[in-house]
């Protein structure tokens, strides 16, 4: 007999997860608390180990990548507001793909609607669970639909929460967020703008970076660039009342410079942003009994570490591969799919501390540190083009 899985979220850590059950022989059914899909959204450099899940998901011929030759051009405008050469995220080790989060979400929304050998996942919108009751042999869900009103029970044999880092799974069965949350003391904003920082071309990215605040354009070879605000604060709570705008104005006050003049001025316009605290999950397991948790509401590794996406898709691999190579046992599973993400993940949680300063600096030697370290990058980076271009120039010895 098929055994069924509730997949919570309909983000890119839920459908992966929805296509790695049905990869092992799983029923996965997928609900969303959203009444509809959420399209288009941020910069997503999608690294390595992330390229190769979607493609053990079979959804990397539905993956549409943007990046410009050689990762485009990158500026740091520095506080006089000069330009100097930059670097932008597409120039690290691994060559990332340039994506925004909906050319992921609109690829594994591909891939969950069957290729002919497989049916399509369901999917049902504005439903949440409000109630999870592990008895051992299932998991007893009591389901909201909110267009509705109504509730109803079902059984599955696994419960996967992908819900988000203040996932809803995650507090019915582990318990409240602040066990879990740890505090940063900062925020972001990310949006698309409908056009480039002025005097910049079309696919380059700007950074303006300083102590305490940052603002960041990733330019893409064949779209508009999106934009990343972020500042420290000792009072999260704060930023999350009244007007985000006028939040952010206040945090960006007195840098005035061309990045964040635009930024600014085209949130004013944007149709919808993310703006948020920022985080990190951390827990002793993922799961418990028949119910485990993935991508964000599991590790959220937060937009500075970078990983996100790439193990939002990991995950959702490696939890088919696991329940492929134990059918018969699911805390055999659980346990050999958690023994070969964490240490991966906790490696890129502690590393997104590091990372955090090349994106808001803490003070102002901090800030002076990051800029000589960008010019040291850029040199290098310089250097081994310089090498690679030769090399091409002689072909083959």
């Amino acid at each position: 007999m098929e055994k069924r899985a509730l997949v919570v979220g309909l983000g890119i850590a839920g459908m992966a997860a929805a296509i790695g059950l049905r990869q092992a022989g799983w029923q996965p059914v997928i609900v969303e608390r959203a009444p509809g899909r959420r399209r288009g959204g941020y910069f997503v450099g999608l690294m390595p180990e992330g390229r190769r899940a979607a493609a053990d998901l079979g959804v990397a011929a539905h993956l549409h990548t943007r990046n410009p030759p050689d990762g485009g051009k990158a500026y740091s405008l520095t506080r006089r507001g000069t330009r100097e050469p930059g670097l932008g995220f597409l120039h690290q080790p691994g060559a990332p793909a340039a994506v925004v989060r909906g050319d992921i979400e609109a690829a594994l929304w591909e891939g969950i609607q069957g290729d002919g050998t497989s049916d399509p996942v369901p999917v049902r919108f504005a439903t949440q669970p409000v109630e999870i009751d592990d008895t051992g042999a299932k998991a007893r869900v009591l389901l909201e639909e909110t267009g509705t009103a109504t509730w109803h029970r079902e059984s599955f044999d696994l419960v996967v929460g992908a819900d988000g880092m203040r996932s809803g799974v995650r507090r019915l069965a582990f318990g409240p967020h602040e066990d879990y949350m740890t505090e940063w003391n900062a925020m972001i904003c990310a949006f698309q703008l409908e056009e480039q920082v002025p005097s910049f071309a079309a696919a380059d990215s700007v950074i303006s970076a300083r102590a305490g605040r940052g603002a960041w354009v990733f330019g893409f070879a064949d779209r508009p660039p999106t934009a990343l605000l972020t500042y420290r604060t000792e009072d999260v709570e704060g930023q999350l009342t009244g007007s985000r705008i006028e939040r952010l104005r206040a945090a960006f006050s007195g840098m005035d410079d061309p990045v964040v003049r635009h930024a600014l001025s085209s949130l004013e316009q944007a149709p919808d942003f993310l703006f948020d605290s920022v985080h990190q999950v951390k827990m002793p397991r993922w799961s418990r009994g028949r119910v485990v948790l993935v991508g964000d509401a599991a590790w959220c590794l937060n937009l500075y570490s970078g990983m996100g996406a790439t193990f939002a898709l990991r995950g959702g691999a490696e939890l088919g591969r696991a329940l492929r190579e134990s059918p018969g046992d699911l805390g055999a599973a659980l346990a050999a799919w958690e023994s070969r993400l964490r240490p991966p993940i906790t490696r890129h949680q502690r590393l997104a501390r590091l990372k955090r300063q090349l994106f808001v600096p803490s003070n102002r030697p901090a800030e002076a540190v990051r800029s000589v370290v960008v010019r040291l990058a850029c040199a290098a980076r310089e250097r081994r083009l310089a090498k690679a271009r030769a090399a091409a120039k002689e072909g083959p010895s």
